[in-house]
């Protein structure tokens, strides 16, 4: 294998996509480009650029979906609020694993939390005029950025790299009292850099949340994945972390798609606190004749947007969800396998001289997990995304996560394969040769 490939051959990738920078581009993008040169030069690539799941399905889940697709749920459309099994499972496991009470009413099926994110934003720059702009703490899932680009909603963001602990409240007011501020989202553990909000942390979100009215929008994606800590227990503590303890204007996004490797059904929840899910908004009767939010949420925006979630998908996400809070399916173990992958892959980076970007948490090293972050001495996030394709590594720059660090996200899920890890090391022996 020619490595390091003619950089006429990553030029050509990006004119044929027509990138102009690849800071910004895209994870699809990221991955196109890379299969682009692997069509190119003949060698695989290295894929660190895109989260999809590393580990089999669970079983429960693909059983209880093909049960219900031979009992003929394919011809009918399930409930727009979704079917009872699933609602009251969800309310089930998100007090087993997070403590907290929501009734199964505000527990609402969403075709993937990309669909909920994306109907979410909606909903929340309507409630109020005076109140139209999402507050991202960055870095951040890249795509939610570009969700509020599509919809024309405005978006502010700051990195919490230095702003962590008690620098987090004044940091986060200064955005609040501008008084336009409709939602504040994150992910925790976050996506890219793996930091951890703790629950003090948290308790600065909530109060802010409520003294100013915005809605939380927490995605917990990544739910229980702070392997450091003893996780995953239902209805024993520790629990995951979360903004839901104190403050009532809180949404919870839980997909399947990581913590049940079932990603391809596109199946989430929506998890609307009682007290937001009850509340009505004259903006909202004006516009749609419907006040309360989680009405105005199940029966405009998402009736609009898919008329339903995967019938036969809900079933399946009932049975994992009813699982796991029964003890019958550790979860938290079997996603630990990203953790081992992390370790060796870090191990290599840093052993090469590169270094991880966001590399503590509050002291404290950050976790293993399904992300990090990687830097490499001066380069920008753009040169050093760009080195390393021409050594047959992708992965997505930390500018497109909003982040204001020099580096790469790198996702381990697609290391499934032991060669993959001695290629990797060999690949950055070539790099730290060639940039010393």
């Amino acid at each position: 294998m020619n490595i390091p490939f003619e950089h006429s051959v990553l030029d050509s990738a990006l004119e044929r996509m027509d990138i102009a920078d690849i800071a910004q581009a895209t994870i699809r993008q990221s991955g196109d480009i890379a299969r682009l040169m692997e069509q190119a030069t003949g060698t695989e690539f290295i894929h660190l650029e895109m989260g999809v799941p590393g580990l089999p399905p669970e079983k429960v889940g693909v059983e209880a979906e093909c049960e219900a697709l031979h009992r003929g749920v394919a011809s009918q459309y399930p409930n727009m609020y979704g079917i009872e099994p699933l609602k009251e499972e969800a309310s089930r496991f998100i007090r087993a694993f997070l403590d907290i009470e929501v009734s199964p009413r505000g527990c609402i099926p969403t075709v993937g939390s990309m669909q909920g994110s994306f109907t979410l934003f909606q909903l929340c720059s309507q409630l109020d005029p005076k109140r139209n702009t999402i507050l991202f703490i960055d870095p951040g899932f890249p795509v939610q950025r570009s969700q509020t680009r599509i919809l024309g909603i405005p978006s502010v963001s700051f990195d919490i790299y230095d702003y962590r602990a008690e620098k987090l409240g004044p940091k986060l007011e200064s955005f609040l009292r501008e008084g336009n501020i409709a939602a504040i989202v994150y992910s925790n553990p976050n996506n890219p850099a793996w930091i951890c909000l703790t629950e003090e942390e948290l308790r600065t979100v909530g109060e802010l949340a409520t003294k100013y009215d915005a809605v939380v929008i927490e995605d917990l994606a990544y739910l229980c994945m702070d392997f450091r800590k003893p996780l995953g227990h239902p209805f024993q503590a520790p629990f995951q972390a979360t903004v839901a303890r104190y403050t009532k204007n809180y949404i919870l996004m839980l997909s399947a798609s990581k913590i049940f490797s079932y990603a391809g059904q596109r199946i989430a929840i929506a998890a609307i606190s009682d007290g937001l899910f009850h509340r009505e908004y004259p903006e909202l009767r004006r516009r749609y004749g419907i006040a309360r939010l989680g009405d105005a949420y199940v029966l405009t925006f998402l009736y609009a947007a898919s008329s339903g979630t995967s019938h036969s998908a809900q079933h399946a996400l009932a049975a994992m969800f009813r699982a796991a809070a029964d003890g019958r399916l550790n979860f938290v173990e079997e996603t630990s396998e990203y953790a081992r992958r992390a370790h060796l892959t870090k191990e290599a980076f840093t052993r090469h001289g590169f270094r991880i970007v966001y590399d503590h948490d509050l002291g404290e090293p950050v976790s293993d997990g399904f992300f990090y972050t990687i830097g490499y001495g001066s380069m920008s996030s753009a040169e050093l995304l760009s080195e390393l394709l021409l050594y047959g590594v992708c992965a997505i720059s930390l500018t497109s996560t909003g982040s204001q660090q020099p580096g790469i996200r790198v996702c381990i899920s697609q290391m499934n394969r032991p060669d993959q890890f001695e290629e990797l090391d060999r690949r950055l022996a070539l790099f730290e040769r060639d940039h010393r």
